[in-house]
């Protein structure tokens, strides 16, 4: 189930799952039951702020400092989701998408070359998978997640000086799936098919809407 209402966005996996991320409160693997973005502007966050103690503050007041949650600048509103499903096993990506702080792997611009819309930077991923899940399949399905992520920024055709853009500087992804014994989960499997497509499919639209939204930024 996902409700929005700004400044947060909340993906409720409707049971405890375990959830393996980077995101910046609750990364590593943990079990959770949701997954949250804090929106956020320049304005909420000044040089000198801790954001990490500052989000995990933000939680504590909303009783939720057991989720895992992301930070973004790109407006909630935004969000794009796709599900898809393979041989019984169902996977369902949400999505955040801005590029203004592009990159191209390998490669680093400038930070005066980000600076005009930087506000609308990172992609926050986030992908529940029916099937359960081992430990290392779990990472496995992480890994594809982050390759879906690459096809369609690739695919959507942002160009930057260093080449097309891959992803950005900021980028977050959470994987969750019920605990199981499964070792695999990669794109010969029913679980690496559906995620690879539901990430792809909610990605390349958030990214499409953003590059509508900053045209000529």
């Amino acid at each position: 189930m996902l409700t929005l209402s700004p400044p947060w966005l909340t993906f409720d996996l409707c049971q405890p799952h375990q959830v393996l991320s980077f995101a910046p409160h609750n990364g590593g693997l943990v079990e959770a039951r949701r997954i949250l973005w804090r929106e956020v502007r320049n304005a909420d966050l000044s040089e000198d702020l801790d954001a990490i103690a500052w989000l995990e503050a933000q939680l504590e007041d909303r009783r939720a400092t057991d989720a895992v949650c992301f930070l973004t600048s790109r407006k909630l509103e935004a969000h794009r989701t796709a599900e898809a499903t393979e041989g019984g096993v169902t996977a369902t990506a949400v999505v955040t998408a801005g590029l203004s702080n592009a990159e191209r792997i390998g490669s680093r611009l400038p930070q005066t070359w980000l600076q005009p819309a930087k506000d609308w930077g990172t992609i926050n991923i986030a992908l529940r998978l029916s099937c359960p899940l081992g430990q290392t399949a779990l990472i496995e399905a992480l890994s594809l997640v982050a390759e879906a992520r690459t096809a369609a920024v690739l695919d959507a055709g942002t160009l930057l000086p260093t080449g097309p853009a891959t992803g950005t500087g900021t980028d977050c992804i959470a994987v969750a799936a019920p605990a199981g014994s499964a070792a695999f989960a990669g794109k010969h499997t029913a679980a690496g098919h559906a995620l690879g497509r539901a990430v792809y499919d909610a990605t390349l639209a958030a990214v499409q809407d953003w590059q509508r939204d900053a045209a000529g930024w």
